[in-house]
């Protein structure tokens, strides 16, 4: 008498096999929403960080006026769908829809500070606590960054 062999996998292997890619993605899809809206929060502190240059070539040149005229301030700001308001670029009404830019103090004094107030596309976590990144000049010179709203899991080293 000849048996026939058993050919594929039973259910209840293939059940153990689902309930083990379930218990993998129950802990990974919450560690990768945490990635995400951490790197977002780099991305946003990249982004305004890269308009204290400008801000402080103004205020030492005198040019205290956020604006594109003569004598005016430009700091140079491009919108980022991460961001909502601001009032960076000069010409705000040309931003794409969906985008914002940082709010930096107007007029530049040494105090100055860049807001950045996360919406749009940014991660549910930040734009829930209506969190904002903000960079403060001190009278010496020195930026400082700090952030309201931001869960400290997700706050960037140095901010």
């Amino acid at each position: 008498m000849t048996r026939k062999q058993q050919a594929g996998f039973t259910l209840i292997e293939l059940m153990i096999v689902v309930a083990i890619i379930g218990i993998l993605a129950a802990i990974a899809i919450p560690r990768y929403q945490d990635y995400v809206a951490r790197s977002q929060v780099s991305r946003v502190m990249s982004e305004s960080g890269a308009l204290k240059t400008s801000v402080e070539e103004c205020i030492l040149n005198g040019r205290t006026v956020i604006g594109t005229g003569a004598g005016q301030c430009d700091p140079g700001a491009t919108g980022s769908n991460l961001l909502t308001g601001g009032n960076a670029a000069p010409a705000i009404a040309a931003l794409p829809a969906g985008t914002g830019v940082p709010a930096v103090t107007n007029p530049l004094t040494t105090a100055t500070t860049i807001t950045s107030t996360f919406g749009n596309n940014a991660a549910p976590v930040l734009t829930a606590a209506n969190s904002t990144l903000v960079w403060t000049r001190d009278a010496s010179g020195s930026w400082t960054c700090s952030t309201t709203g931001v869960p400290a899991n997700l706050a960037p080293t140095g901010c």
